[in-house]
């Protein structure tokens, strides 16, 4: 059965009431009907107060990401892929078959040729070594990068590609050509969730040196497509993705502005205040926050934030170790280093120096003791008088 022959039956709780499409981030209002993020997002905006689906006047606008529901989706949608994959599948073709295709990729018509090579660099890790290694492989799969005005079908392909080989590659140069930087940025732009994943992937590899970081920023348009990336609709591996890409380019102090002027901060705002983000997203924008926080835009920003500063204290001793460390740092830069009393007092406002106080009591690293310590110092509070202010059930044990 051919692949236009699959039909498919979309259950219809996982198609959001506003537009009929499967949700890609489910939300459910206040009156338990759930819709698309962003369907519902334009539908508030347009000034409505009313459930779409029901009438009923929104006693709260706000809106709770239905995560069962989205899980729920994620696996019906892998169900459809591995369906559309064995109604497509193709024998695993020889080291001799592969040679002859690839010496094929220069003519019309090679999609098949690169779908086979696909399944071949799938099979395993000698075959990816083998693929790597032969002879105008490399540089017939580059030409297409080089044509943006490839057909994206075939792009998607290449760049399957090149993501199953990327840890064999040693000279990563080409992948931040100019020409190739155009083709991932419309990939990411138009591309299938996988590729633009997989071109994400493919970016943050290339990025191994200060040069390379700097051409892949310079790009026009491509750091703002990646920030854009990070909205909460997006698909939650795709922005992890752009996450780790955004950290590995932002070494640079031109990139770290540039991110700035691309209105990255609001969206890690965002990130940071979803309640339901997963550790390892929370952990990789407390880090980029971090790193943001080494530069003068960045800081001015940052501690301007008010609510960004409160989400950042909220994450500190609730999510993990690390995320801990960065969001420690930050408040440490902003507050101890800059010494803003904007900045002070939105941290003390979030039971910031309760939390530093249980920290120098814990088994943190020393790094973040003493940062700790420089912070409660500088807010002039003793320790009594933080626990008393500390709103939780559990019972602390002064230890004086």
């Amino acid at each position: 059965m051919g692949r236009d022959d699959l039909y498919i039956t979309i259950p219809t709780f996982f198609r959001c009431p506003i537009s009929m499409d499967v949700m890609k981030s489910p939300v459910s209002l206040c009156t338990g009907v759930t819709y698309d993020r962003a369907s519902i997002q334009r539908w508030l905006d347009s000034g409505n107060n009313t459930c779409p689906a029901t009438m009923q006047v929104l006693q709260s606008k706000d809106f709770v990401p239905n995560r069962n529901l989205q899980r729920l989706i994620q696996i019906w949608s892998d169900s459809v892929a591995r369906r559309q994959l064995d109604a497509n599948s193709v024998i695993v073709p020889s080291q001799d078959q592969v040679k002859a295709l690839v010496q094929q990729l220069d003519k019309n018509g090679c999609f098949s040729s690169l779908t086979k090579i696909v399944c071949f660099a799938r099979e395993s890790e000698e075959n990816r070594e083998f693929l790597v290694q032969l002879d105008g492989f490399l540089s017939a799969v580059f030409d297409f990068m080089r044509n943006v005005e490839s057909d994206i079908k075939l792009i998607e392909q290449v760049i399957k590609i090149l993501d199953l080989v990327q840890s064999k590659i040693t000279d990563k140069k080409p992948l931040w050509e100019s020409n190739c930087l155009s083709t991932f940025l419309v990939v990411i732009q138009r591309g299938s969730s996988d590729s633009q994943i997989q071109s994400v992937r493919l970016l943050e590899s290339a990025a191994v040196d200060g040069e390379s970081k700097l051409k892949i920023a310079e790009k026009e348009g491509l750091l703002p497509e990646l920030v854009k990336s990070l909205s909460k609709d997006k698909d939650p591996r795709l922005i992890e993705a752009c996450l780790s890409c955004l950290i590995a380019v932002a070494t640079p102090k031109r990139v770290k502005t540039k991110l700035i002027q691309s209105r990255i901060i609001p969206e890690l705002k965002n990130l940071l205040s979803e309640p339901n983000t997963t550790v390892s997203i929370t952990e990789k924008s407390l880090k980029l926050v971090e790193t943001l926080s080494s530069c003068k835009e960045g800081k001015v920003e940052i501690w301007h934030d008010s609510t960004l500063l409160q989400a950042i204290v909220q994450k500190v001793l609730k999510v993990s170790n690390k995320a801990t460390e960065h969001a420690v740092t930050t408040l440490w830069i902003v507050c101890y280093l800059i010494r803003d009393e904007k900045a002070r007092e939105a941290v003390v406002g979030s039971n910031g120096m309760t939390k530093f106080l249980l920290l120098m009591q814990s088994n943190c690293s020393p790094a973040v003791r003493q940062m700790s310590a420089d912070l409660l110092k500088i807010f002039r509070v003793n320790s009594r008088s933080c626990l008393s202010s500390y709103d939780t059930k559990t019972t602390h044990i002064m230890p004086f």
